[in-house]
């Protein structure tokens, strides 16, 4: 039994990019765990609003079977703003207590800074250095972040580890489901459509159904 952790920037980027993993695991017996690291600032959104995709995060991952979710309230979409050693710091916390096995982080190149900001201080985080736990770190894929990044071999999200979820899916979209407030309609890329192309197309890289796919970070194995 594993102790994971989808980290994410904002409420429903989990779902999107792990939401079938997620399930997966949860299945399997291990504990998997949510944290999203911010909330909208209050220039933008207001405490309704948040309050509201908040619920509807934790709607989504009961539907998964995620153990525990955490929120911290550092503000969106500024975490280009805030220390990263402040963002990482909090991280660690969480990764220390749970004494966390396994990270997802979003891709370094997406789009939205948030993401940047995230990935960075999350990889800080699960250093190995300390005690860390930490033995395996993976990005996933964020669709209306990823897939807009700019055609740059540095920003580019090339998967290297590929899950099956055709299983799962179904709960994948139920959960997503849950955004009433995130989804909108087809071509929009958070829409139920894009995201069941997206798992069609790779699930046909691998010969499956439906799959997930992730960039990995490190592995380590002792």
């Amino acid at each position: 039994m594993k102790n994971i952790l989808i980290i994410a920037p904002h409420p429903d980027d989990e779902v999107l990019g792990c939401g079938g993993q997620i399930k997966k695991y949860s299945e399997a017996g291990h504990n998997v765990f949510v944290l999203v690291v911010s909330r909208g600032t209050p220039k933008y959104y207001s405490e309704v609003k948040i309050d509201n995709v908040r619920k509807e995060a934790k709607n989504a991952h009961v539907i998964l079977g995620v153990e525990e979710t955490f929120f911290f309230d550092f503000h969106a979409p500024e975490l280009d703003t805030v220390s990263k050693s402040e963002i990482s710091k909090a991280i660690s916390e969480i990764i220390q207590k749970l004494q966390i096995h396994t990270v997802f982080l979003p891709h370094r190149g997406d789009i939205h800074h948030d993401h940047t900001a995230v990935f960075n201080a999350g990889l800080v985080a699960a250093r190995p250095v300390g005690g860390c736990n930490v033995k395996e770190i993976y990005c996933y894929e964020t669709l209306s972040e990823t897939e807009w990044a700019a055609p740059f071999g540095d920003d580019a999200f090339i998967p290297s580890r590929f899950v099956n979820i055709t299983k799962q899916f179904e709960a994948k979209q139920e959960a997503m489901s849950c955004f009433k407030s995130q989804l909108k309609a087809f071509p929009n890329s958070r829409s139920l459509e894009t995201i069941e192309a997206l798992a069609k197309f790779r699930g046909a890289t691998i010969g499956v159904e439906r799959a997930e796919a992730f960039m990995t970070v490190r592995t380590i194995e002792l």
